[in-house]
């Protein structure tokens, strides 16, 4: 065993170390203060104090510091953040009730008391401070990060994060660049990696289909596939064709130029299918997988959140389990597998994702880049659809 798989293995166990000592402390610990210049208690940042529309976004100077509460804690200053769809869904409410649940597993807050929430999922920034178990960072250090819906967002000056959810961020990157990718790549990873089993060792020669391949998350879709040798087939509009043809895709179809399902007749079955899209196109994807060699579909479009914000927390539970289940039965029957996929926070999947990149396999893709004072702005354009790529908010 090598020493960089020494060191994993070391930093995989400090990780779940933490989080077992986190369930049971009572009293948050004395955090360590690495920074040796006093700085105010509040810090400039945009929030929403209900869910609506892009009015909702109100831009403050007053926003607290966000403080270390666990060991395993590390305070960023934001650099730089990006806009993700989901940040204007959750702007709206979307997953309201099972957020608030994670916020909150006792049930004791009062409706309404995550507000002011700040939103923002993606950041690339220097460590300020560290909690006393942190181990693999120290203040200076240059990191990304993607932060989970249920804990305050990126769109202010400082965010705290686990230790377990932080990465060095990659030295061909600059700030800008990096916060493009860690929510879009490691919902890309989640799906691909851990939910369909793909990896650099099994990859070589296996054909693929994205469907919405012009997006953040397609856009990195393609790049791992490819790097993994994989033979990729892309689903996206006519003008974005040229975007995913340099990424790497070896075939393009353009969703608008006629019936998707006869166009796919011409293709041999393909090994794997990411789904970005969800939809109707859920009815006729899976007829191009092989059928009983293992196939898998995956989808990253669920209506887990949407039955507990519609239903509760238990019935849409239940209901979510009803649907997972008789699909994944119904799809095991005819010869393929089934599956849902969701955004994983992960430190040690960005180190992988960051040598990616370092090695040129991987490269951010970004359509627009916004100042800080423009935020409401960048969310209506990602609210608009079609993205080709991401859009990015420069905070420092």
């Amino acid at each position: 065993m090598g020493f960089l798989k020494i060191c994993v293995l070391r930093r995989n166990a400090c990780t779940a170390l933490c989080f077992w000592r986190n369930q049971i402390v009572e009293k948050p610990l004395v955090r360590k203060i690495t920074t040796t210049s006093a700085r105010s208690t509040v810090m400039p940042a945009w929030v929403i104090d209900k869910y609506g529309n892009n009015e909702v976004l109100r831009f403050t100077q007053n926003m607290m510091i966000p403080m270390i509460h666990y060991p395993n804690e590390v305070v960023i200053k934001v650099h730089a953040a990006s806009i993700n769809p989901i940040d204007v869904n959750m702007r709206s409410g979307y997953g309201a009730t099972a957020l608030n649940m994670k916020r909150d597993p006792l049930h004791i807050r009062i409706k309404g008391e995550e507000f002011p929430l700040t939103l923002g999922r993606d950041v690339s920034g220097v460590v300020m401070e560290c909690g006393l178990d942190v181990k693999y960072f120290k203040p200076g250090d240059e990191v990304w990060a993607a932060v989970p819906p249920w804990k305050q967002g990126t769109l202010s000056e400082f965010v705290v994060v686990s230790g377990n959810e932080v990465s060095h961020k990659p030295k061909s990157l600059t700030h800008t660049q990096a916060a493009s990718l860690p929510y879009v790549a490691l919902t890309a990873w989640s799906a691909i990696n851990k939910v369909g089993g793909l990896n650099d060792k099994n990859c070589r020669g296996k054909r693929v289909l994205i469907l919405g391949a012009s997006g953040g998350v397609g856009t990195f879709a393609i790049q791992v596939m490819k790097a993994w040798d994989a033979h990729v087939t892309a689903v996206c509009s006519q003008d974005a064709s040229e975007l995913v043809r340099k990424l790497g895709a070896d075939d393009v179809i353009d969703y608008k130029s006629g019936n998707m399902e006869e166009q796919l007749k011409s293709f041999k079955p393909f090994d794997f299918i990411l789904d970005n899209v969800g939809g109707s196109t859920e009815t006729w994807a899976l007829n191009f997988l092989k059928k009983w060699s293992g196939a898998t579909y995956v989808t990253l479009v669920t209506p887990f959140l949407l039955n507990m914000d519609r239903l509760g927390i238990a019935d849409g539970m239940l209901q979510t389990g009803v649907t997972v289940g008789s699909k994944t039965l119904k799809h095991f029957w005819q010869g393929v597998h089934y599956r849902w996929a969701f955004f994983m926070a992960s430190g040690p999947y960005l180190d992988d994702i960051a040598e990616l990149v370092d090695a040129g396999k991987i490269q951010p893709v970004i359509e627009k880049t916004f100042p800080f004072s423009k935020v409401p702005e960048a969310f209506l354009k990602v609210e608009r659809g079609h993205a080709r790529g991401k859009t990015v908010i420069k905070v420092v």
